[in-house]
């Protein structure tokens, strides 16, 4: 009679032991984050075989070499994995470096009593070791400064704050792709090249080809000289010499075969005038105009092209169709800045909304900012304790009191009413206050970090100092334009109802003397359909400065650009 009885527990628990630790699906090892991130820390683990890789944190020899321990991590979370490697699996020497790559089977294993981790994994077997001289690596175990770390963009991500700072921003842009499509928003990839100057403040890098083409051109030139005068009269000659002789074999009435063999050299001889006469008028140098002025008719798109400071102007054509839109890309500004808060390549989210006001667009930026600060704070946590524990004590509370807070609103004229009334009370403040101004980060600061002690939104500001797309109010002195201001950073959100009346977008433009001819096709949106829309613009790298408390901007961003650098 066949047993049909459950199998021992101690069985089950030994089949158990032997089981492997899944791996990812699209690697051949075990992420170090569904080890130790799991609410036990791992210890419900210990018994399981796993294969694990990742870069050498910290490595020592222990028990006159006997053993190493190494401390690795692979950057799918902040915590560090300890692995145990005797010495007679490999060479110790090679394993213990700062910045050493290995993969190992083992067992993970309860540690000792006592200790921090709750795991820890003992090798079996060395499967690769990707070693490190440590007389040559830059980044030795040390603590090194994010100022340092900028001249090795490169290798920068392996330290812990950089690969928490990349976690961060990740999470930030799942956050925004999520909450966007939640509200049902379309994503529209809007171009990195434009012929709009979005912000009309000029500060554009130009794409252009005229360059690249002069010095090709010279070189050739220079190596095949252009056709003299003699030479195209020479050319002229043949073709009247060709010319003739066709017009004789029909004059001697000569067969169709004779008469079109002779048309065809004749052909052939104006194809090669045609070459000679257009190499004849080749120059070195950039092209130029009759006026004097470059010949952007002879650039790669036939007209001046830029690098975008904005999609916000091409993500608008899709909110008069789609209703509701998001763009979230790279942007860049050809500012000569050397302070912590600018970049030359920077990203930006900007959002667009049909059918709506300015007090739309506000409660929309609200909801937006909130959510990503929720979800740091639900996601996001280990790597923000590890901000706070290095950086700034204050992020998570800062993350909280805007997720939890409604957001004041204030007019203009308010805001500053209150910052002339902390003047006249004993407030100095670098830059003066005053009607009209474009406040500064010290302004916008008081106002959320003293004046409130929570985020802002200033609304309704002069029209002197914003873009001509903001909807001109009834006072005629304001725009429908507002700012996101928080604790830390300041300003963190710039938007507006968008100018949706033809006839006053058009005398907006000209009032900022910028051409008309480059926005026909914005204003095609005035007159065909318009409808009530707005947006506005988060910048992104400000947003993880404000999360993070990070002080330079260079350092949440990849891969920096600013003047003088633009490594890799």
């Amino acid at each position: 009679m066949t047993d049909t009885s459950s199998p021992p527990t101690d069985q089950l628990a030994a089949a158990t032991l032997d089981d492997e630790v899944p791996k990812a699906q699209f690697s051949d090892r075990v992420p170090i984050r569904s080890i130790i991130s799991r609410s036990d820390g791992g210890s419900g683990l210990a018994g399981r075989k796993a294969r694990v890789g990742g870069w050498v944190k910290t490595g020592r020899k222990a028990d006159k070499d006997a053993f190493a321990f190494l401390e690795i991590n692979d950057g799918s979370c902040a915590g560090n994995l300890q692995v145990i490697v005797e010495a007679s699996l490999g060479e110790l020497g090679q394993l213990v470096p700062t910045g050493t790559c290995v993969v190992v089977d083992g067992h993970l294993k309860l540690p000792p009593a006592g200790t921090k981790q709750k795991i820890e994994l003992r090798a079996d077997k060395v499967l690769h070791v990707g070693p490190v001289d440590p007389a040559k690596y830059p980044l030795p175990k040390m603590r090194l400064t994010l100022e340092f770390l900028r001249d090795f963009v490169h290798l920068r991500s392996r330290t812990n704050t950089i690969s928490a700072v990349a976690r961060i921003r990740n999470a930030l842009a799942y956050a925004t792709h999520t909450f966007f499509n939640k509200e049902g928003f379309l994503y529209v990839h809007t171009p990195i090249v434009t012929t709009s100057d979005c912000e009309g403040a000029g500060e554009m890098f130009q794409v252009t080809t005229l360059l690249s083409e002069a010095e090709r051109l010279e070189k050739e030139l220079s190596q095949n000289p252009p056709p003299t005068e003699a030479d195209v009269e020479a050319a002229r000659f043949v073709v009247q010499g060709k010319g003739d002789v066709v017009a004789q074999l029909k004059a001697a009435k000569a067969t169709k075969p004779e008469i079109g063999a002779a048309v065809d050299e004749l052909k052939k001889a104006k194809e090669s005038l045609a070459k000679v006469e257009e190499r004849s008028k080749l120059k070195p140098g950039i092209p130029k105009k009759d006026d004097g002025k470059v010949d952007y008719g002879k650039d790669f798109f036939a007209r001046q092209a830029f690098l975008t400071v904005s999609g916000q102007l091409q993500v608008e054509s899709y909110v008069c169709a789609l209703s509701s839109v998001y763009t979230f890309g790279p942007t860049f500004r050809a500012e000569n800045s050397h302070t912590s808060r600018h970049l030359a390549e920077f990203w930006m989210v900007e959002p667009e909304l049909a059918f709506a006001e300015l007090k739309d667009d506000m409660n929309c930026a609200e909801a937006y900012v909130k959510f990503m600060c929720q979800w740091l704070l639900d996601n996001c946590l280990e790597d923000m304790e590890f901000m706070a524990d290095k950086f700034d004590k204050g992020c998570i509370d800062r993350l909280k009191l805007v997720a939890f807070s409604p957001f004041i609103r204030v007019s203009y004229t308010e805001a500053v009413e209150i910052l002339e009334d902390a003047v006249k009370n004993g407030k100095k403040f670098e830059n003066e206050v005053k009607w009209g101004i474009d406040l500064a980060s010290e302004h916008e600061r008081f106002l959320t970090e003293v004046k409130f002690q929570k985020p802002v939104i200033v609304y309704n500001y002069p029209k002197e100092i914003k873009a001509f797309y903001m909807r001109l109010n009834d006072d005629l002195k304001t725009v429908a334009a507002m700012d996101v201001l928080v604790p830390k950073v300041g300003e963190l959100i710039g938007g507006s109802q968008r100018e949706e009346r033809y006839d006053v977008i058009e005398s907006r433009i000209k009032e900022m003397g910028l051409p008309l001819e480059p926005y026909e096709w914005y204003l095609d949106l005035r007159r065909y359909g318009t409808v009530k829309h707005a947006g506005f613009g988060l910048g992104f790298e400000r947003m993880i400065l404000f999360a993070t408390g990070l002080e330079n901007i260079r350092d949440v961003i990849p891969f920096p650009r600013y003047p003088g650098r633009a490594d890799l």
